[in-house]
């Protein structure tokens, strides 16, 4: 693992297209700011981890599993004020 200092408004880059940014320190609290490219999925660890284990689960459905669930709904669009 890779261990930097950065203070307050200081950035470090990942790769050509990844800042990571300290925008605040309170305390034992770091806010960053990420900027990635929107293809780049950007999670908390724990977010991360409820979505890996929620996939495994979804893989292991069967579709009997399934039965009596409802179609899922369409999306519906925002309202455009033009």
């Amino acid at each position: 693992m890779l261990v930097l200092s950065r203070q307050r408004d200081e950035s470090i880059i990942i790769g050509d297209n990844i800042v990571v940014t300290i925008v605040d320190i309170r305390g034992d609290k770091v806010r960053l700011g990420i900027n990635a490219p929107t293809e780049i999925p950007v999670h908390r660890q724990e977010v991360y981890e409820a979505i890996q284990r929620e996939n495994l689960r979804a893989s292991q459905l069967e579709p009997k599993d399934t039965q009596g669930l409802e179609p899922p709904r369409p999306r519906r669009r925002p309202n455009s004020s033009t």
